[in-house]
């Protein structure tokens, strides 16, 4: 398992091939990537996200620890951004491996909705009118409550 908190961009590619490389017992690999998108109405200029060093770790990889368990995953990962970051880069990454496909992709969801909307991330987005923290929204949680 392999949690990462970083500010620094990451090469999907090479991630994704290195988290799947010595699972030959996994019958299917889940990978998802986040992407800063950019505001139908008011163009992104940037989202700053903020976290608490440590913290920010620790529920991570709880998180992670507890889908592995439910899910039967063989492995996990999970990369997230902090800092600035511009409208079509990378803001995080979450892969799977599990015996079956199924779990992997509960497990890769499961992951994702708690990453939406559970994780401790301040994202600000800045806008020409301004910059305006992002409250949670019904349907993150709505796909949270499912698990």
């Amino acid at each position: 398992m392999k949690i990462s908190v970083q500010e620094a961009g990451f090469d999907l590619g090479q991630e994704s091939q290195d988290f799947a490389a010595g699972h030959r017992d996994m019958g299917a690999i889940v990978t998802f990537t986040g992407i800063v998108r950019d505001l139908p109405d008011d163009p992104l200029q940037a989202m700053e996200i903020e976290h608490y060093p440590g913290m920010t770790e620790s529920a991570l990889t709880e998180m992670a620890e507890t889908a592995m368990a439910r899910f039967s995953l063989g492995d996990a990962l999970v990369i997230h951004r902090f800092g600035r970051l511009l409208p079509g880069e990378m803001i995080m990454m979450v892969a799977t491996a599990a015996r079956h496909r199924k779990d992997a992709f509960e497990a890769a969801e499961f992951l994702m909705d708690y990453l939406k909307s559970r994780a401790p991330f301040w994202k600000r987005e800045i806008t020409a009118k301004g910059a305006d923290w992002v409250a949670s929204k019904a349907e993150d949680e709505d796909a949270l409550a499912r698990w």
